[in-house]
């Protein structure tokens, strides 16, 4: 059920009962009428611009229009009043039997309340962490990890086929950085001196890679030329680096469908095939670039390149996908990696970038919407940088990673709730700052403490009721009568519309938001009723409105519960 949906349904026959009377010209379009939560919440509860939207096409004043379906939904048993209001906002206030239908609904629905067929199945992919597979992960890739992975959540509870991916990018140079590196683990494993050049990865985590490398071959590669070593090594070295990912993205929760190798690109044919898809619609030649900006012609060597014709689909300027040498450029595998995707028959594409990749969302959209001819959209999504704060200072950077501060610590050091939780409480593209601190507070300050406890609270007063012998019954709800109690079966009744918004906008943080909102409306009624005794959860002299109350604190459970569930992060039952 959502409520905004029903009365939008109200509204809508409202305006059929209008045009059958001769009131409204039959036919009007009626795409733009909308039922939401007025700007001011003295106004009512909700509000409709159905009269403004159909003026015009109507050919009639905004307040005619306004006074004659006023009349109309005033007559619905769910609406207690309907105001004309300005030039022809209509604001609605619902009767109180409306509001406590929303605790009716929302037990009979579970953790599933809010849940929607709003996908209708579609398939989507959503890509996210991808980080290079030469050490374990590092705060910067926690965001976008937990973003992905709540939005992947987000779009299979409003029915969506969700498929979750990481891009291994094990084809680049890197990689052998990575294998040189281990190397001088081995080396050091058998008791040589090694030193690192600028350019391989020094810190301790390859320490045990080197390790197991001697254990698996001995002493077969001391002293040998990289032609002998380098490609075992490499493989060795990126399977070891993903199960250390793999590890640590199991801290997070986080359980991916699909590894996909950017190495499978290469030598299969894969690439040529997407090359050859671009081609085959004129979209690749043979061309000489602009100067980049801000380049002076003394140091700027045009030279000609094979070219995409990504400026046909909104790039700023065509992208080379061959270098002058005949080797592809680092686009062209990201090409073919995403013509995979569409092949692979997905409706839809969400790719989660980090804030550094802001200048491949042109490129990138270009390339899928030329591959798919426009079938198959794509969304980029920016995880901005993440600040960690301990003390007033900087977070200190780890001694195993050596420059970097690693997934592993921050969640050893405040758990994974409590990071996946913190990572959603901003827009992904804001930046973000992390007081570790600040976030084991207990306080209202601290959301995810203020959240965790409306919930444990919850789960202690229906502990408290059953040792009682009193359960929750929605059987006879007129106990619930105080604007207190109404305003927080409003903010659960807000639930399935702003489940849906966050899934069409793309915007798990609106969850995290709202959770906030939802426990904040709990814990002021729980403040009320400890000044007076009428609101309280437990009337020890009224069992009928303790059942009634225990209710509508147990909706509030199940969709925190829903909520959380949707962001990966479990329900506190005691704190």
């Amino acid at each position: 059920m959502n409520l905004f949906t029903d009365i939008h349904a109200v509204v809508l026959a409202a305006l059929d009962a209008l045009e059958s009377e001769g009131v409204l010209p039959a036919g009007l379009d009626r795409g733009n009428v909308a039922v939401e939560p007025p700007r001011d919440a003295a106004h009512g509860d909700m509000a409709t611009n159905a009269a403004m939207v159909l003026a015009k096409p109507a050919g009639m004043k905004p307040r005619d229009i306004a006074d004659a379906l006023a009349v109309r939904l005033q007559a619905d048993p769910r609406i207690e009043t309907a105001e004309v209001a300005g030039p022809g906002f209509i604001n609605l206030r619902l009767s109180a039997e409306t509001w406590r239908g929303v605790i009716r609904t929302a037990l009979q629905a579970g953790t599933g309340f809010g849940a929607s067929d709003l996908g209708q199945g579609r398939k989507v992919n959503v890509e996210y962490v991808s980080a290079n597979p030469t050490g374990p992960l590092h705060v910067g890739h926690v965001r976008g990890a937990v973003f992905g992975d709540a939005l992947a959540s987000l779009l299979a509870f409003t029915g969506h086929d969700v498929t979750r991916e990481y891009y291994i990018n094990d084809g680049g140079a890197q990689v052998d950085v990575l294998a040189r590196s281990v190397y001088l683990r081995y080396l050091e494993a058998h008791g040589q001196e090694v030193a690192f050049e600028d350019g391989t990865y020094p810190a301790d985590y390859l320490v045990p890679v080197g390790e197991a490398l001697k254990a698996k071959v001995g002493d077969a590669f001391v002293g040998k030329g990289e032609q002998v070593w380098l490609s075992e090594v490499r493989d060795f070295a990126t399977d070891a680096m993903m199960a250390l990912i793999r590890e640590d993205l199991k801290l997070l929760g986080i359980e991916m469908d699909v590894f996909f190798s950017e190495k499978s690109l290469y030598g299969t044919g894969r690439i040529e095939a997407a090359i050859a898809d671009l081609d085959g619609k004129g979209l690749i030649y043979k061309g000489v670039l602009e100067p980049p900006k801000g380049k002076t012609p003394e140091d700027w060597e045009p030279r000609e390149q094979t070219l995409f014709k990504s400026t046909e689909y909104g790039d700023d300027v065509d992208r080379p996908i061959m270098k002058s040498d005949g080797s592809w450029t680092y686009f062209a595998p990201d090409i073919a990696y995403h013509y995979d995707k569409i092949t692979r028959g997905f409706d839809e594409l969400i790719d989660v970038f980090g804030a550094d990749h802001g200048g491949y969302v042109k490129r990138m959209k270009a390339a899928v919407a030329a591959l798919s001819q426009n079938r198959v959209p794509v969304d980029i999504k920016l995880a901005q940088l993440v600040k960690l704060w301990k003390k007033g200072q900087p977070f200190k950077m780890s001694k195993r990673a050596g420059t970097f501060v690693t997934l592993a610590d921050l969640v050893g050091e405040v758990g994974p709730d409590v990071t996946r939780f913190i990572m959603l409480t901003r827009k992904n593209d804001a930046p973000l700052d992390f007081d570790v601190d600040k976030v084991t507070e207990q306080s209202k300050d601290n959301p995810v403490f203020y959240v965790q406890y409306a919930h444990a609270r919850i789960s202690s007063v229906l502990r408290k009721a059953a040792e009682l012998g009193i359960a929750p019954d929605a059987g006879d709800l007129s106990a619930i009568a105080d604007p207190a109690e109404f305003a927080l079966l409003a903010k659960l009744a807000e639930w399935p519309r702003l489940v849906e918004i966050a899934a069409r906008t793309h915007e798990p943080h609106r969850i995290a938001f709202y959770l906030y909102d939802l426990a904040s409306e709990f814990h002021a009624l729980w403040n009320k009723g400890n000044a007076e005794p009428a609101l309280r959860f437990l009337q020890e002299d009224d069992r009928g409105a303790s059942a009634a109350k225990l209710s509508m604190i147990q909706a509030v459970s199940v969709v925190i519960s829903a909520g959380l569930g949707i962001l990966g992060v479990t329900p506190a039952e005691k704190m």
